[in-house]
């Protein structure tokens, strides 16, 4: 099944190259913008909170020798006002607690951000806490300390009683931290579009040579041997245009000797059958002579000689085989078209062979199926299936002719080859065009010289037509030849381009 050229683009080596390199730079941009983030907000905030918590430490060491203790409700309202103005931000929010007393800078102030948790651990212990708090959606710090005493003591402080607690608004430090925000994500796009332009690059860099050496591939399975990849560089790639060099160079090699071995093969069938054929016709005109007077020879001589003009007669259309195999082979096999009337060729085949009592033939009329074909290599084609029929098969043996589709160039000539025997072994029906091809190992002679089949193969073919062996479903073998009928107009040159 063809896969869709989109969906070969999108599983292609670019989308992947550009993919990978677009989450790698996903992946890096966030992590880093996340841990820079993280980092200048900690800074930001830790440089804020660090400030406060001083002055407000400061400030409360200051105040608290000014005061009476222990305080009553108005010391307390005092004390959180004085320490709230002595703030560098005028939006400081103090609240002073003494046991059950609470005093706000602010009177009236609720306190919100104050949570229940984070004054029982200013109660609990003789250190500062803070805690960032979020309260009606805005960011506050809140800082909560002991005031205790230095005395004559075996511990050298200890609890007052007296609770501080601070509130700072944040939103200066919230837009330092939006604002950083905003820059990571701006500087986000600018990063993930040079990431995209980096894997567009890098995978030109690679498909460059992946192209080419596909190319090149293409280019040998069209039979140029000669093509080469210029190697740049030093990196796999290189090492594989390298590595295609020496292969194709030692394809290249084989090729050209099998090519050398092939034609001197050729040359040598060639010249053997041509030599052959003077002593040939020597010996056929001698055993015509023999076959006369065999009558008048006694018995073991007539047969003697019989043998010898029938191996001679083998002899010579093996012969004939090989010189027309070699034409072939060599590309001197031409097309001698001419307007015929096919059925009358078929009948006039059957005819000449003495097989019109032995094969049923279902013709077409006279002048109903015409066309242009080469009467010779027609006439060779139909001998070749009906011989093989009637060698190999079992009678009855039937010709049929009929009328194929009708294509764009013109009609067609359906010719079939039918027996009654046993069939074609299913092993044997992909070789039975294949030259000398034996389906029986064992048996190294037989009556026809093993290229019938294949010069019948070699003339359909010339035609620009089709041969095919099958085995009828009601017994027997049947060989099926189409033959393109082109329409008046096709020359006898547009028919010979066909080899």
């Amino acid at each position: 099944m063809r896969v869709p050229r989109a969906l070969r683009a999108l599983n292609g080596l670019r989308v992947r190259l550009v993919v990978a390199f677009t989450l790698v730079a996903v992946v890096a941009t966030v992590t880093t913008g996340a841990l820079t983030f993280r980092e200048a907000r900690n800074g930001v905030l830790q440089q804020s909170q660090d400030t406060v918590i001083d002055d407000f430490r400061h400030r409360v060491n200051t105040l608290v020798p000014n005061y009476r203790f222990p305080p009553d409700a108005a010391d307390l309202q005092a004390f959180a006002a004085d320490v709230a103005r002595s703030g560098r931000s005028q939006t400081w929010r103090v609240l002073a607690a003494y046991r059950d007393t609470d005093a706000t800078s602010r009177p009236g102030d609720a306190f919100g951000e104050l949570s229940p948790e984070m004054r029982e651990s200013v109660r609990s212990r003789r250190a500062t806490v803070f805690q960032r708090v979020s309260h009606d959606g805005r960011a506050a710090l809140v800082v909560g300390m002991p005031v205790t005493f230095t005395g004559p003591y075996p511990v050298s402080e200890r609890a007052s009683g007296l609770e501080v607690y601070l509130t700072v608004p944040q939103q200066e430090e919230q837009g330092y931290v939006d604002a950083l925000v905003t820059a990571i994500e701006r500087a986000t796009v600018p990063a993930l579009a040079l990431a995209v332009l980096i894997a567009l690059l890098a995978a030109r860099g690679v498909l460059r040579p992946v192209r080419a050496l596909r190319r090149a591939t293409r280019s040998i399975a069209e039979g140029r041997l000669d093509t080469r990849l210029a190697v740049q560089g030093s990196d796999e790639l290189a090492d594989l245009s390298h590595t295609f060099n020496e292969t194709a160079a030692a394809l290249e090699g084989s090729v050209a000797e099998l090519r050398r071995m092939e034609a001197g093969a050729r040359r040598f069938a060639a010249d053997v059958s041509h030599e052959l054929r003077t002593p040939l016709a020597a010996m056929s005109a001698v055993t015509d002579v023999l076959d006369e007077d065999a009558a008048a020879l006694d018995e073991d001589t007539a047969t003697a000689v019989r043998l010898i003009s029938e191996e001679t007669t083998k002899l010579a259309a093996l012969v004939d085989d090989l010189m027309e195999i070699s034409r072939f082979d060599a590309g001197a096999a031409a097309l001698h078209l001419d307007e015929i009337d096919l059925a009358e060729s078929v009948r006039r085949t059957l005819a000449s062979r003495g097989w019109l009592d032995s094969v049923t033939a279902g013709l077409p009329g006279p002048g109903e199926l015409r066309g242009r074909v080469d009467p010779r290599r027609l006439d060779v084609v139909v001998a070749n299936l009906v011989g093989n029929a009637l060698r190999h098969g079992a009678p009855p043996v039937h010709v049929g002719l009929s009328a194929g589709d009708e294509t764009r160039t013109g009609e067609r000539a359906v010719l079939t080859v039918r027996d009654r025997g046993d069939g074609i072994p299913e092993n044997v029906l992909p070789h039975v065009f294949d030259r000398f091809y034996k389906s029986d190992l064992a048996r190294t002679r037989s009556e026809g010289s093993g290229l019938g089949l294949a010069i019948t193969a070699e003339n359909v073919r010339l035609h620009g037509g089709t041969v095919r062996a099958a085995n009828d479903p009601d017994g027997g073998a049947v060989f099926t030849v189409v033959l393109p009928l082109p329409r008046d107009g096709a020359t006898d040159a547009d028919q010979e381009d066909r080899t």
